[in-house]
């Protein structure tokens, strides 16, 4: 799969590569650092990475921005994606062949061409396994860059090798990847160094949790508290393992108020979340999804389903 998907990239001189919505860092990381990768060996080829800019992962890299035209005889490749519903800018069609490169479960089979690895710990992990191919099939190089993007993606989707998913062969490719020259330090304090009002809504979180017998534990973030703290939607996806150093904690949900909807964020130590996501208009990882809801009365139905899924799982 990884020489079909090498093969489709040397027949087109225009790739774009998308990503998904409200980014994260291995969304970044397997973006920025594919289309750093390919920039590298294929100096005749133009590569653009397009979606909404998140201020917050500026340190990473800066999308792109194109015309419509752009996609005409061009490769897409979408990255960190599982569903097409959260393919962060949906001219994704408009390529002339569609490649699909993802680590989460394959729900939503899209594409011409599909490289889907749930045993991978992050789908950055998945672009150093592709350059792996290219480096012995095609000669590829990498560049400082591009290892520091998929190192930060790595990094990001393991909780900085904290969760399960950081597999013996994720150890070895950080080996490989703390090899080039970039500033692991600089990498850190973009990550998670966060602003004190954010710290001070943290501080709001440990007080006001709440968190039954069986561990299932929830915080509730209305907009006018946002507002109080000076932190927006985004801002609070810096703060998603916070209640993960409670003891006790089974599985937590977090629920960020915004305009329209309100943005579910789930996270399990050990019950299998995703599906209760899907229920609630989302899905992700066995152990980390994300969902939405649309008023608070469903936002407690959410909440009483995660107690009866950490009964169960106790």
């Amino acid at each position: 799969m990884k020489l079909q998907i090498i093969d489709k990239i040397e027949q087109y001189d225009t790739i774009i590569i998308h990503r998904h919505v409200r980014p994260d860092p291995d969304a970044y990381g397997s973006q920025m650092g594919l289309k750093r990768l390919l920039e590298k060996n294929y100096s005749n080829k133009t590569v653009y990475a397009i979606g909404e800019h998140d201020r917050s992962l500026t340190f990473l890299d800066t999308p792109d921005s194109i015309s419509d035209d752009v996609f005409e005889n061009a490769l897409v490749i979408v990255t960190d994606t599982a569903n097409t519903d959260r393919i962060d800018d949906a001219r994704y069609t408009k390529g002339d062949f569609l490649i699909k490169i993802d680590h989460h479960p394959n729900d939503d089979a899209y594409g011409d061409l599909l490289w889907v690895d749930t045993n991978a710990s992050s789908c950055s992990e998945m672009i150093y396994e592709l350059f792996v191919e290219g480096q012995a099939s095609k000669g590829w190089e990498m560049s400082d860059n591009a290892a520091r993007l998929i190192f930060a993606g790595i990094v990001g989707d393991t909780g900085r090798f904290l969760y399960p998913s950081a597999s013996v062969r994720t150890f070895e490719i950080a080996g490989q990847l703390i090899k080039y020259n970039f500033d692991r330090n600089e990498v850190f304090n973009g990550m998670y160094e966060k602003e004190p009002n954010l710290l001070h809504l943290q501080g709001y979180m440990y007080e006001n949790f709440v968190m039954d017998e069986n561990g299932a534990c929830s915080i509730k973030l209305s907009k006018d508290l946002l507002h109080k703290f000076n932190v927006t939607a985004s801002d609070t996806s810096l703060l998603v393992g916070s209640l993960s150093n409670i003891k006790g904690v089974c599985a937590w949900v977090i629920f960020v108020e915004e305009e329209n909807q309100i943005r579910v964020r789930l996270r399990s130590k050990g019950p299998i979340i995703n599906e209760l996501a899907k229920k609630y208009n989302g899905g992700g990882h066995p152990l980390a999804s994300g969902a939405t809801v649309y008023s608070w009365e469903e936002a407690e139905r959410l909440i009483e389903d995660l107690k009866v899924l950490c009964q169960n799982y106790n």
